[in-house]
């Protein structure tokens, strides 16, 4: 797939508020700092895109892009957040869950992972919750670029071992560089292989 058009729709924090204009919804989410940002804008060709921002934790909203006329990439705030108080914490993940459990065109959620670490309790703990709700997603391990190709597929190799601790069946995995366009053929090719089962 090649995405030759990519436009804001609108930002809401309940399912209610979204476009009007119901069309299939592919969602993006990961810890603050994961790189979502970049992520977007590499795939979508537009470095200006989604706001990438030095200071994790911006997006407090969830933002529809329309992809193609076609469908919709949804960026989604980071979950784990630490720097939040505890009150703007359960703000934010209430958004999060009202859309992820309440959107009826979400077809796929990318769950973004830093392939410089260990996946983490906090990302365990949520794509847990995803499968015991029937959420169907995939995994982008980001910023490949970062590390040499082999120690990445160690890492890669290391995080399929932690979850095939607690799961039979392992999701979709992807690696990612928004630097070099690491993954954006396979992820939009992905998407695309949705579609075409719609």
């Amino acid at each position: 797939m090649k995405i030759s058009d990519a436009r804001f729709v609108s930002s809401s924090t309940r399912v209610q508020q979204k476009p009007k204009q119901r069309l299939p919804e592919f969602a993006f989410i990961g810890r603050s700092n994961v790189g979502k940002s970049s992520l977007i804008n590499m795939l979508c060709g537009n470095s200006k895109l989604a706001m990438t921002s030095s200071t994790p934790g911006k997006t407090k909203v969830v933002n529809h892009f329309i992809i193609n006329d076609r469908w919709y990439l949804v960026d989604l705030p980071g979950y784990g957040y630490a720097k939040m108080n505890q009150k703007g914490r359960e703000e934010l993940a209430a958004v999060i869950r009202d859309y992820i459990f309440n959107s009826e065109e979400m077809v796929m959620l990318f769950v973004l992972i830093d392939s410089r670490h260990d996946i983490g309790k906090i990302d365990l703990d949520f794509i847990s919750d995803l499968g015991e709700n029937g959420i169907p997603f995939a995994l982008i391990m980001t910023k490949a670029d970062k590390q040499g190709p082999n120690v990445v597929a160690a890492q890669v190799e290391k995080d399929k071992q932690i979850l095939l601790e607690s799961w039979e069946e392992l999701p979709p995995i992807f690696v990612s560089s928004a630097q070099k366009g690491t993954g954006k053929e396979e992820i939009l090719n992905y998407i695309e292989n949705i579609l075409a089962t719609l």
